[in-house]
């Protein structure tokens, strides 16, 4: 007994075929075109795989066009709070030993060599004191 099902004889073995003429070198993209498939892949609701195939590219393709677009524009600039400072000169050694903040009526004394990261997060927990 034979099954047909699977038999190389009765089910035709390419079900398409490609022919490539020419020379076969790369394309090359503008930069305008780089970024129009970029944003046309950064869509709400497009997928990177349709948006490649639409365009004869591999997904790798535009997320690599991705990051190149990302690492050419500047680094957004954060916005900085500056906070009055008052400096007293005090000639006792304590007090030139330690940082004093007063914020929202609480004082905060921190000795001198206290991590900069240290004095932002105890900065940070007095400003979510109400």
């Amino acid at each position: 007994m034979t099954i047909t099902q699977d038999d190389p004889r009765t089910k035709p073995v390419a079900q398409r075929v490609e022919i490539f003429t020419g020379a076969g070198r790369r394309r090359s993209w503008t930069a305008e075109e780089k970024a129009q498939i970029v944003a046309e892949s950064n869509a709400e609701g497009a997928s990177v795989s349709s948006v490649a195939r639409t365009h004869g590219l591999t997904p790798s393709q535009i997320f690599r066009w991705r990051r190149t677009i990302a690492r050419s524009r500047p680094a957004p600039v954060p916005s900085l709070n500056f906070a009055p400072v008052v400096v007293e000169d005090k000639t006792a050694p304590v007090a030139a030993e330690m940082i004093e903040i007063e914020l929202k009526g609480a004082r905060l004394r921190v000795p001198a060599g206290t991590r900069p990261a240290t004095i932002v997060a105890l900065v940070k927990a007095l400003r979510s004191v109400r």
